[in-house]
């Protein structure tokens, strides 16, 4: 009996440690929870799991993980908005904002947005739930979101879902079957995106008009990643880097006194005026600029950045954002300055380079995110699985061609005069620079006949200008009056 009893027990352990790991389909699991948000007492429902994205022929080919918070007690509840939020990367998880911005709880870090052991989480008392509804989702290889294997265990192309346009096409027909399983048809709906998300909500603006014959009323572009900018070359995108040179210098001490001693909002119209009219056509002069111009607009560079004219000079004119991070600190303090949020400061191995060895903003928030994440999806929400979450996962080499995601939010705006945009930014942001945010905006529609349904929102903190308490606060508020103001109230949709 005790030899039958131990070889039970090693084959129960050899079939434990052997069988794969699976992916979970189509998965619910409920939780109900109560919080104070602008000092009201509310219960909400927090409904996590894994939707599937089907092919052609209905086969299932992905699951997307998702969580997604509604208020109870909700009487018209198709009056109340929706809110679908995406981060970026590509390649994010939608961590960032899922627990630090707008969901109902928050990562434990002091008012400037730096991690404090232990690390944790507590209720966010400014989160929009108090308005809108929100999901936040993750697509594939993001969080526990993954491809899934047909029946001969071979995973489906991967060229289907990584690149702008794929990416797009299988999040809409996804969130029209999301939409559509929780009843908000007739709900006033948004989209919200950070970074990279920025590039994702502008595509999904029209292939939801287009393809799921659903209209929105409002995109929210969180520190966007724009590519026709972002990833270009050449005067413009040169320029428009300046101003935030400007407010990182000024935030460290770094720009001549009659600046320095000037609040921050009082100098960056300076510095985005020159960028615009004098920057812009030295650069598109190449080699052929006069020396005599060279020298002016290289010492007005100078005075605007907190570098040295001799180094401006050693550029052309065209000082790369890497090189900045590491060069303006360098001979006062031999710090490097964060990319995503120059505030924070590091340390690298030589003082010597053209660039910082690591991201010290990134590693920062690493420190906080991702054990919190893990707990609070596992405990609180109570949402099993041994699948590993990526925090950023492995969707590289991603198809960046044929990016006409700008032109399509127009297109869409166009199409439906009920659709408003909403652009936060960081003055701080090195990677998505506030005033090439500004400028992209501008660029959306040449006719400006629109230009009355935009509106611009900028922070004194970084790419996730949320991290810093008082921006929180803000950009929480500026989100619930965007929300009012995209919302029909009763008018046609007409021009």
């Amino acid at each position: 009996m005790q030899k039958i009893l131990l070889i039970c027990i090693g084959l129960y352990f050899h079939l434990s440690f052997t069988q794969s790991l699976k992916v979970p389909l189509d998965t619910v699991v409920i939780t109900k929870h109560k919080t104070v948000i602008k000092g009201v007492a509310m219960n909400y429902t927090a409904e996590t799991g894994m939707q599937p994205v089907w092919d052609d022929d209905g086969v299932v080919i992905a699951s997307l993980f998702y969580t997604y918070y509604s208020r109870d007690n909700v009487k018209n509840r198709n009056q109340r908005p929706v809110i679908i939020s995406f981060n970026g990367g590509p390649g994010s998880a939608s961590v960032w904002m899922h627990m630090a911005y707008t969901g109902p709880r928050i990562l434990k870090v002091d008012d400037e947005g730096y991690p404090v052991q232990p690390y944790g989480y507590k209720s966010n008392p400014y989160s929009i739930l108090d308005v809108a509804d929100i999901v936040f989702v993750n697509p594939v290889n993001t969080a526990y979101s993954r491809r899934v294997a047909n029946k001969e265990g071979e995973l489906p192309d991967r060229e289907q879902f990584f690149g702008i346009n794929e990416d797009i096409a299988y999040l809409s027909s996804w969130i029209n079957t999301f939409i559509s399983r929780k009843n908000r048809w007739e709900s006033p709906k948004y989209l919200i995106g950070e970074s990279y998300g920025g590039t994702r909500v502008m595509g999904l603006s029209l292939a939801l008009q287009k393809n799921q014959w659903m209209y929105l009323n409002g995109v929210i572009l969180v520190s966007p990643a724009d590519y026709k900018t972002l990833r270009s070359d050449g005067p413009v995108a040169s320029a428009l880097n300046l101003p935030y040179y400007t407010a990182t210098a000024w935030y460290h001490k770094m720009l001549p006194e009659d600046l320095q001693s000037k609040d921050l909002l009082e100098i960056l119209p300076e510095a985005e005026d020159f960028a615009i009219n004098s920057l812009i056509p030295v650069l598109a002069k190449g080699g052929f600029v006069s020396d005599a111009e060279k020298e002016a607009v290289s010492a007005k560079v100078a005075y605007y950045s907190g570098l040295s004219q001799k180094t401006v000079l050693q550029h052309n004119l065209n000082i790369p954002n890497s090189f900045f991070w590491k060069e303006l600190l360098r001979e006062t303090r031999g710090l490097t300055v964060g990319r995503l949020d120059s505030r924070y400061l590091g340390i690298d191995k030589n003082e010597a380079g053209s660039r910082p060895d690591y991201n010290p903003e990134l590693s920062s928030w690493e420190h906080s995110f991702t054990p919190a994440i893990n707990h609070y999806l596992k405990n609180e929400l109570n949402f099993k699985t041994d699948l590993k979450y990526h925090v950023f996962g492995p969707v590289h080499p991603w198809n960046k061609e044929n990016d006409n995601t700008r032109d399509n939010l127009r297109s869409a705006m166009a199409q439906n005069p009920y659709l408003k945009v909403l652009n936060q930014s960081g003055y701080y942001d090195g990677a998505t620079t506030y005033f090439s945010a500004k400028y992209n905006l501008s660029q959306i529609d040449p006719s400006g006949k629109m230009k009355d349904r935009f509106t611009f929102k900028c922070y004194r903190s970084g790419h996730m200008m949320y991290l810093r308490n008082e921006d929180l606060i803000q950009s929480n508020e500026d989100l619930r009056a965007f929300i009012k103001k995209a919302s029909p109230n009763g008018k046609a949709a007409k021009y």
